[in-house]
């Protein structure tokens, strides 16, 4: 059993951690990435939002994802009986941001930022599952990998984003679980869906339907990314195998049926459970959690990247800081910390309500009345941990929102949908 120190080990290669192991490498720290796959990897999650260019930028690897991904203007909304809007990021936001996002593969995407992350100096350990041994004075790891060999790494500083794995979380018990929102997901990837036109081609839909929301993700290639996000319950009850249910769960929405008419499914389908949850603290003495380590809400508007980004460039300046014994480093991690509750309140808070009849209605019927609407679609567009001059139109667009939903009839609580039909 060999062994290695360095000043920060990452675990999870994700966008998290090779972000955060990007720019502490960087920064001149001797850094250890460690994944417990192989890069490239499947991975959901495909859907980048406008905030997100201005971190890539300064990453230095935009203009590459720019390359490999599908440029997004904006977002399309569709009711079940067919009403539509569409909403467009252009007017709302500033710099790289102003240029819309982009729809990405996520196994090229990732493999990106971790291959930047060693470019930058961080010292990789693929297929690799990590195991805290110690955190008392130094962090101490135990690596092992898919042969059985153990590798023993040690450090000053531990940032965790191994996602939902949660290695820290789980080990310092910190992890809440949120009661209020939980959901399920299943979904395939196809090619010879129906493509939006013009400058509409490359935007996300999202369609409600009686039991939850579908999105279809235009990626490179002509391939469409597809799936249904719905109550956990439905995917439980479900008879027959993953490929039918995903089928029949998509012809609930006359138009997705429409664009997937003559389309072809590469591969099977996926399925997962989405069970938001948050951590009781985001940092101690000698370690922090950033992205989906932290923290996981619904992915209904695209944020996890953006938050895994973001919250990996609020951890690796506060472990710099500490690295090189800065005064007042805890009030640095507190401010990170806060930041981050604080955009995910804010998204989670329309989360919650995207299947609400109310909420529904004012996305189908939007007026820039006090200029809500715009600090509305800056939030939609990732805009969520400055939001300079958004927050009083934010409260009143909450406010909006409770009157309406005062104005209408409520459906009743949606039961499982109808199960395809047994072969035979």
């Amino acid at each position: 059993m060999s062994g290695a120190a360095f000043d920060a080990v990452v675990v999870g290669g994700g966008p998290a951690g090779a972000t955060a192991a990007a720019l502490l490498a960087r920064a001149g720290h001797s850094v250890a990435l460690v994944e417990k796959a192989r890069h490239p990897r499947f991975h959901i999650g495909e859907s980048l939002l406008p905030a997100t260019m201005p971190l890539l930028e300064r990453l230095g690897v935009l203009e590459e994802v720019r390359a490999l991904g599908v440029r997004k203007r904006g977002a399309d909304f569709t009711a079940a009986d067919g009403r539509s809007q569409a909403i467009t990021f252009a007017h709302v936001m500033r710099g790289s941001a102003a240029e819309g996002a982009v729809q990405v593969e996520r196994a090229r995407f990732d493999d990106l930022l971790f291959r930047r992350a060693v470019g930058c100096g961080a010292v990789p350990f693929e297929g690799a599952t990590a195991r805290v041994e110690g955190l008392a004075g130094e962090v101490r790891l135990v690596l092992k990998g898919a042969d059985g060999g153990e590798v023993r790494l040690a450090a000053r500083e531990l940032i965790d984003a191994s996602g939902r794995d949660g290695l820290l979380a789980r080990h310092l018990d910190l992890r809440v679980a949120d009661p209020n929102h939980q959901s399920a997901a299943v979904f395939g990837h196809y090619r010879g869906a129906g493509f939006r036109e013009g400058e509409r081609e490359g935007n996300i839909s999202l369609y409600w339907f009686q039991h939850g929301w579908i999105w279809m993700i235009p990626l490179p290639d002509g391939v469409m990314s597809v799936g249904a996000v719905f109550p956990p319950a439905c995917l439980k009850r479900r008879e027959g195998p993953l490929d039918a249910f995903l089928e029949a769960t998509l012809r609930m929405a006359p138009e997705v049926a429409a664009r997937l008419e003559g389309a072809r499914r590469l591969g099977p389908a996926h399925a997962a459970s989405n069970y938001s949850y948050g951590a009781s603290r985001m940092y101690g003495a000698n370690w922090c959690l950033a992205g989906d380590a932290f923290a996981f809400v619904d992915p209904v508007f695209s944020s996890g990247v953006h938050f895994a980004l973001q919250s990996a460039f609020f951890a690796a300046d506060a472990v710099a800081a500490r690295l090189g014994g800065e005064r007042n480093v805890e009030r640095r991690f507190a401010d990170a910390e806060r930041r981050v509750r604080r955009g995910l309140a804010a998204m989670s808070w329309l989360i919650h309500r995207f299947n609400e009849p109310a909420m529904r209605h004012l996305f189908l019927n939007r007026r820039d009345v006090l200029g809500i609407e715009a600090a509305l679609l800056r939030l939609l567009a990732g805009d969520v941990f400055h939001r300079q001059g958004i927050d009083v139109r934010y409260a009143l667009f909450k406010g909006i929102y409770g009157l309406a939903r005062l104005g209408l009839r409520f459906d009743p609580a949606p039961e499982p949908p109808p199960q395809p039909a047994r072969a035979g």
